[in-house]
């Protein structure tokens, strides 16, 4: 199945039912009708990417639903298997909102989307609207590419922008949980926390930042001040020390009789060359190699 199967039918759907959810994705020759639906036939999408909902924020729109009503509706895909008829592709911060408004039916657009173009028109619509901190849009497209096979160029063509910025959004989500919370509380910045993100010691330079105060550019320093994350690239490029290099040649050497060179590329991959003088020294390697 090729990805983003998207964009047409939007306008048609526009242009038949008026406001509809942000997103130029809703696709298929099905026609697509608003109705009512009971808030209780309906669930939350375990893979949304927004998880934060504050109270305030979704008060003053209970608020405006108690005056106006729900304007624009929600859109849902019905669901097999689960406790609820219906999941939420879009508009979960409305359907919070209408209860809380003391609503009991809203109005939603129900279409068959699969869970990956569910998951891709949740991403589209919060990052367009801004919805999502940054570590919320890092766990976002961590999902993509876990649960559905995407690269970077996929994510990066689907919400047009960068593959630098994405890959340094990921970055967040290698952090530790605790450092996690500081930049959604805004304790430290998502700049500051990319910046650790390499470093073994992440959570103990997140209160260094915020009790030294420290810059970016100071941050920066005191990483390269520590020891590097297992999963950096940095430590994946030094692992071996020339030494250790000699060390692991002349182990190898004494094994199988012939002389060794490693070669580690950046990242940790690499090679290891084999070097023999006759065809028959070629062969007793090959049945060292090759015994079992």
């Amino acid at each position: 199945m090729s990805k983003f199967g998207l964009g047409r039918g939007l306008a048609e759907i526009n242009a038949e039912m008026g406001a509809v959810p942000d997103i130029s994705i809703l696709t298929g020759t099905e026609r697509v009708v608003v109705r009512q639906v009971p808030l209780a036939q309906i669930g939350a999408n375990p893979d949304q990417p927004r998880k934060t909902f504050t109270e305030s924020e979704l008060a003053d729109l209970a608020a405006s639903i108690k005056e106006k009503g729900v304007l624009q509706p929600i859109l849902l895909r019905v669901v097999q298997n689960r406790p609820y008829m219906y999941e939420i592709v879009a508009g979960e911060r409305r359907f919070r909102a209408s209860k809380m408004a003391g609503l009991t039916e809203i109005p939603a657009l129900v279409k068959q989307i699969s869970t990956e173009n569910a998951m891709e028109i949740a991403l589209i619509e919060n990052v367009q609207r801004e919805n999502l901190n940054p570590i919320e849009e890092a766990g976002a497209y961590k999902n993509l590419m876990e649960k559905c096979g995407y690269d970077l160029s996929d994510i990066s063509r689907l919400i047009g922008k960068s593959e630098s910025y994405i890959r340094n959004i990921l970055r967040l989500d290698s952090l530790p949980d605790t450092v996690k919370k500081m930049v959604e509380q805004g304790a430290i910045s998502p700049s500051h926390a990319r910046t650790i993100a390499v470093a073994e010691n992440p959570e103990e330079l997140a209160h260094k930042i915020i009790s030294g105060g420290l810059s970016v550019a100071d941050t920066a320093g005191a990483v390269k001040q520590s020891r590097r994350a297992k999963t950096s690239r940095a430590y994946q490029a030094n692992t071996l020390s020339p030494s250790v290099v000699r060390e692991i040649e002349s182990q190898i050497s004494a094994s199988i009789g012939v002389p060794v060179k490693l070669r580690e590329k950046r990242g940790g991959s690499g090679q290891i060359e084999l070097k023999f003088a006759t065809r028959v020294q070629m062969e007793e390697l090959v049945k060292k190699l090759t015994q079992k």
